[in-house]
């Protein structure tokens, strides 16, 4: 493996290898991704979506045929370079096809998340400058097209194709992919592909060509944890960066069956879960709302063979009615270390790439240890840059460079670095030599492996020490019946801050606030002891799409159960 260099003598600005001495990168337009995996792997199945009716299944041919025939229609209703193209949809065949269609059209994928509130759908609809919104009508309890009716009432008796709105002033085209049915201005979903039926392939073909790497190719919002989602727009060539990465990182084979869980209108489910399996020639196995039971009879059905999932939904697997009763042989590329991996039909000695650090305005990693990686080698770091990209960390208010070792603000930049959010300069984004002061805080070791400490504003700070809330978190998640366990810091009149972590047990788990602390005094020093121990039911949290627990929501429900306990 070849280590980081570092760019001035004892100081805190490390470097991966160059871009060009990266090896296993494709095409660098999503376009050109599709077509060059079909190439390889044409008949072997792509993608496939369990129902009661019987599963719906896609080879890479026709994942590619499929993706033209939105593109035709996509260009039929006007769609251009660079056009704004809406994809609120659960994991589901479709949404592949729709973010690859829009990409052969040359226009901009603009994810948007099925959790989205009316008020939060209103916002990223007004911020995006969407055109054409492509949408699933029933998720869950929600019906989209009451809620968009409902935001813009015009929509009701206007031709499809024909919205004229103040509210939304770029949006003229709405297609349901669930439904047939064409009421006002919104379409069913065969009525939309039926009109690029007077578009020919070879001008797909051409619109896909004239897209170049440098391209605006995806917009995605950020799950917003603290705050209003920001809409992060990126170029072709740093998704298909990490696409391509993601299969080395985890070093998938062409027999890989991937079950992904989670949605893939969040950066890190769309590169992880579509970039490693189909850049690999495997098969995505879809499940369009995370349910333990259902995952588990999934994994056994379709011999799941990876399965990409966030660590609280481990524990809901382990807890799950039918857990003893699956078949998880099939499992191959699943940590040791992972509650999924004591299951009794598995046997694993695979280690995944968690060493990892990224955000989605760098499209994910920025910095990582691949799969396999011995602990002699990452030891307790977030890896080490990925080819391109160079690190700095800066004092966080002069912006001065730290020296070797020493804590600080990580900022970077390099090529999947985002082209920057709606509606905010660049020059108000980036520093003056270009980098993207992240807000996170960490510092680089002497082997110029990256050690992320957390959010600036998450350091706790007790007692005149400073305390990484992440530091406490990879303890006591190894505690025997954490479920989910956040660390925050609540004011306190004698330390200034009190250290206060806040677990989900696991079903049937007695866990205690001294269980806890006597667990986490073997492992850390006094200072960082959580002072107390706060047990939640999962349901009394906020979470965001992409499993953050939401921060200023649990430090007001954890500052009210210390208040109320007096």
């Amino acid at each position: 493996m070849t280590l980081p260099t570092q760019s001035r003598e004892g100081l805190s600005l490390i470097k991966g290898i160059p871009l060009n001495e990266e090896e296993g990168i494709g095409a660098l337009t999503l376009g050109g991704y599709l077509k060059e995996v079909t190439s390889r792997f044409g008949p072997r199945e792509a993608v496939m979506l369990p129902s009661t009716d019987g599963a719906e299944r896609w080879t890479y041919d026709e994942l590619w045929s499929r993706s033209v025939v939105v593109a035709r229609s996509l260009l039929a209703c006007g769609a251009g370079k660079g056009t704004r193209v809406g994809i609120l949809m659960t994991n589901r065949l479709e949404f592949l096809s729709a973010v690859f269609g829009t990409a052969l059209a040359g226009g901009v994928a603009t994810t948007l998340s099925t959790f989205s509130t009316p008020a939060e759908l209103k916002v990223v609809l007004e911020n995006s400058g969407c055109s054409i919104l492509l949408f699933e009508r029933h998720v869950l309890k929600k019906d989209f097209a009451t809620v968009l009716r409902e935001l813009e009432p015009k929509l009701s008796n206007a031709a499809p194709g024909q919205l004229f709105s103040e509210t939304f002033p770029y949006l003229r085209h709405l297609a349901t992919v669930d439904s047939e049915e064409t009421a006002g201005g919104i379409e069913g979903w065969n009525a939309f592909l039926a009109r690029g039926e007077s578009i020919s392939p070879e001008l797909v073909e051409a619109t896909a060509a004239a897209v170049q790497p440098a391209d605006p190719g995806v917009l995605f919002f950020s799950s917003g944890s603290t705050g209003k989602p920001k809409g992060i727009l990126s170029a072709h060539r740093g998704v298909c960066l990490q696409l391509w990465r993601w299969r080395k990182w985890l070093g998938l084979d062409q027999d890989v069956r991937s079950l992904t869980t989670n949605g893939f209108f969040w950066s890190g489910n769309f590169a992880i879960g579509i970039g490693s399996t189909l850049s690999a020639g495997g098969t995505l196995v879809l499940q369009q709302t995370f349910q333990p039971e259902e995952a588990l009879a999934i994994m056994e059905a379709e011999n799941v063979s990876y399965i990409f999932a966030w660590p609280h939904q481990w524990a809901q697997l382990v807890d799950a009615k039918n857990w003893l009763d699956v078949d998880l042989s099939a499992l191959k590329y699943i940590d040791a270390n992972s509650p999924v991996a004591g299951h009794p039909t598995v046997n694993s000695n695979w280690i995944d790439a968690t060493h990892a650090y990224g955000n989605t305005e760098t499209f994910t990693l920025s910095s990582v240890f691949p799969a396999n990686t011995p602990k002699s080698v990452s030891g307790d770091s977030h890896g080490i840059p990925v080819a391109g990209n160079t690190f700095k960390i800066v004092d966080p208010l002069s912006g001065d460079l730290m020296p070797l070792g020493e804590r600080g603000e990580i900022a970077v930049k390099g090529p999947t670095l985002m082209l920057g959010y709606i509606g905010i300069p660049q020059d108000e984004v980036l520093d003056e030599e270009g980098f993207f002061r992240t807000g996170d805080g960490g510092f680089f070791d002497p082997q110029g492996r990256l050690h992320w400490e957390g959010r600036l504003n998450d350091i706790i700070k007790t007692g005149g020490a400073n305390v990484s809330p992440v530091e406490i978190d990879t303890v006591i998640a190894q505690c025997p019946g954490v479920k989910v366990t956040k660390t925050v810091g609540i004011p306190d009149e004698l330390l200034g801050e009190l250290v206060v972590t806040c677990i989900v047990p696991q079903e049937g788990a007695e866990l205690s606030e001294e269980l806890v602390r006597s667990f986490a005094k073997e492992q850390l020093a006094s200072f960082k002891v959580p002072r107390r121990v706060l047990l939640f039911r999962e349901d009394e949290l906020e979470w965001t799409g992409s499993a953050k627990v939401k921060s200023s929501q649990l430090q007001t429900l954890a500052a009210d159960r210390l208040k109320a306990q007096g």
